[in-house]
């Protein structure tokens, strides 16, 4: 089995710090898509916990298709709220993007590095995809 690994080098994080860490990493079929904020350019998006759970969610959607993933092949998230009042809000966009195919999830509330109200990452499978 062999171990690739997406967005190596060249991705920012707040302050323009280079970050130490792969986008996401495929091994046997599994993909597992780093946790995301809602940055863009390396910067966090201002906004509320509608507007900043839709971009964080996108930001993994984005490197999970760039992967050659699908929103079907995601079986798990996890995501990290740093309020529990956000649960509801952030509920609604989960569905916007999952309601299809909903996959398996925890949620929790806990501080985060960096000053933003969400973290997402994702796990997917895609079984034509074991080598």
């Amino acid at each position: 089995m062999s171990i690739k690994r997406y967005g190596v080098g060249g991705s920012k994080g707040t302050g323009g710090q280079s970050l130490p860490f792969a986008k996401a990493v495929e091994a046997g079929g599994w993909l597992y898509v780093s946790g995301q904020t809602p940055m863009k350019d390396g910067e966090v998006v201002e906004g509320g916990i509608i507007e900043q759970s839709r971009l964080a969610i996108q930001n993994c959607v984005d490197i999970m298709e760039s992967a050659g993933y699908t929103l079907a092949d995601v079986v798990h998230v996890k995501v990290f709220l740093t309020d529990a009042r956000y649960f509801q809000s952030f509920n609604k966009v989960f569905s916007e993007f999952f309601s299809a195919h909903p996959p398996a999830r925890v949620c929790c509330v806990a501080d985060l590095v960096v000053d933003c109200k969400v973290e997402v990452d994702l796990t997917c499978y895609n079984a034509e995809r074991v080598k």
